[in-house]
């Protein structure tokens, strides 16, 4: 995994988790939805490289 792809991948998962957290306390259910939206995101991302990965080897 290329280490740019790879720290947008956590970025995007830890801010993701951070807005669904913020969400779940204020009761804002549209924030919420942003904050998983954007993790997943950054799972897709990771899960993307460590298939191009494992076609490298």
């Amino acid at each position: 995994m290329s280490a740019g792809e790879k720290a947008k991948a956590k970025t995007e998962q830890a801010q993701g988790k951070a807005k669904t957290v913020l969400g779940r306390t204020l009761g804002n259910e549209s924030t919420t939805a942003e904050g998983q939206a954007k993790k997943s995101t950054g799972d897709a991302r990771e899960a993307k490289e460590k298939v191009k990965d494992a076609f490298k080897s």
